[in-house]
């Protein structure tokens, strides 16, 4: 089932599936290459935005919390894509600690923790969860809406291993963004595989490093395929010393709004597209849908309600929000029932493993929809995305159509790749 696009601005994204069909034996070596170069990130979710002229991700999370949102249908694939993560990392490996968020009683997230203990179960694996959470000295069970319970138990660090009592892994695979601090226990691991690195968390990573690489993947990815990079690259611009509460700094976001919206105006006549432009200005660090704001015209910068101010000043944990990506917005003309959606991409390793669409009903095109009264439909990616049709009419195949977010999802891990590389404080330099 493909959500319908509710736009007869769907040329360009059906001219786009046929060419990404058309080119799939060269797409999936050019992939196959660039991961003999690069190391993709042990797991991620890129959300998506299908404007019908233009295609695009806008967020990529190296700590995926929705593994729950995939259907039963897609664990098979998840498993194989754990055993094969697991297996280039530590063959040998018998013990997964995972390390989720915390303290926490969202039974949502919970219920993610829960599959991903699936999973890696399924694998061949011990998983046992491990807490940040000092409060916790003993084993404590959290029930689960399904009658299920989940055992978190303290950590334990012993001459530069870290575990559980009578629990030595060789993998620890934190399931936590680390927006607040990098907790010194995680420190100095001697010997164990530490997944993702801390460098992935937002004490070290931005948004707009991220999306600079995914410039430059999505330009070596046109250059293969012959097209516009535009047309699945969001422009972007960053600013670094903004304080909304205080008003300064806000000069830096309305010059490069402005800028932007003109490169985005002259585009959208290049392409006749009829539609009013609009930037998206979202905290350069951190996730959980806090700190972002649509703009249509840099004027409106210059009277900001004191919500609004204080609603861009602080991001999830109470982090104190002063630099600031800009990013072109893209609006998503996918519905599901009437309600907006967007396409979210879920990772293991190299493969695409599953995804859905995350739905809100009362946000509008040009919105962020994650946001409080968000749900989530995972029924359109039933059928394998591994598998498209070839010759089926653009927009009318739900394979073919997942082919492509798959693609674009996988050109956003490979920037993800790039970005970690970037910012390895282990890394070899040469001069």
């Amino acid at each position: 089932m493909v959500p319908h696009l509710v736009t007869a601005l769907n040329g360009p994204i059906n001219e786009l599936e046929q060419r990404v069909l058309e080119s799939m034996p060269a797409i999936e070596r050019w992939f196959r290459l660039e991961w003999m170069e690069h190391t993709p990130p042990f797991y991620c979710s890129v959300d998506l935005r299908n404007a019908g002229f233009k295609l695009a991700p806008v967020d990529t999370n190296l700590f995926p919390g929705g593994f729950n949102n995939l259907t039963p249908e897609m664990l098979p694939l998840a498993v194989q894509a754990a055993m094969a993560a697991i297996e280039k990392i530590c063959p040998e490996a018998k013990n997964l600690l995972l390390i989720p968020e915390g303290p926490t009683r969202n039974t949502f997230y919970l219920a993610n923790v829960q599959r991903l203990v699936q999973i890696f179960t399924q694998a061949g694996l011990n998983v046992r969860l491990g807490t940040l959470d000092d409060e916790i000295e003993a084993p404590t069970k959290l029930a689960l809406p399904d009658g299920s319970e989940l055992t978190l138990e303290p950590l334990v660090r012993h001459r530069g291993r870290l575990g559980l009592k009578d629990f030595d892994p060789c993998t620890i695979l934190l399931n936590n963004d680390l927006s607040a601090g990098v907790p010194r226990v995680l420190e100095n691991l001697h010997q164990q595989y530490l997944l993702p690195p801390l460098h992935a968390g937002w004490t070290v990573r931005r948004k707009s490093r991220h999306f600079q690489s995914y410039e430059e993947v999505a330009k070596k990815f046109a250059k293969l395929l012959g097209m516009d990079p535009w047309l699945i690259n969001p422009l972007f611009a960053q600013c670094g010393k903004v304080d909304f509460a205080e008003a300064t700094g806000l000069e830096c976001v309305q010059g490069h709004t402005e800028t932007l919206l003109a490169k985005i105006r002259r585009k959208y006549k290049e392409y006749g597209i009829g539609e009013k432009p609009f930037v998206v200005v979202k905290a350069d660090v951190g996730t959980g849908g806090m700190g972002i704001m649509t703009v249509r015209d840099a004027k409106e910068l210059e009277q900001l309600s004191e919500r609004t101010r204080s609603k861009m000043s602080v991001a999830k944990g109470g982090r104190q929000i002063h630099e600031v990506i800009i990013q072109e917005g893209v609006p998503t003309y996918e519905r599901m029932n009437d309600a907006v959606a967007e396409p979210v991409v879920y990772m293991l390793d190299r493969y695409v493993v599953g995804g859905f669409y995350r739905v809100h009903a009362e946000r509008g095109v040009d919105e962020n929809l994650n946001a409080p009264g968000s749900s989530f439909v995972p029924l359109a990616f039933a059928e394998s995305n591994q598998l498209p049709r070839p010759g089926v009419k653009p927009g009318a195949s739900a394979p073919n159509r997942f082919y492509m977010y798959g693609v674009i999802g996988r050109l956003a891990m490979l920037a993800a790749s790039y970005e970690l590389e970037a910012t390895d404080p282990n890394a070899e330099v040469y001069e």
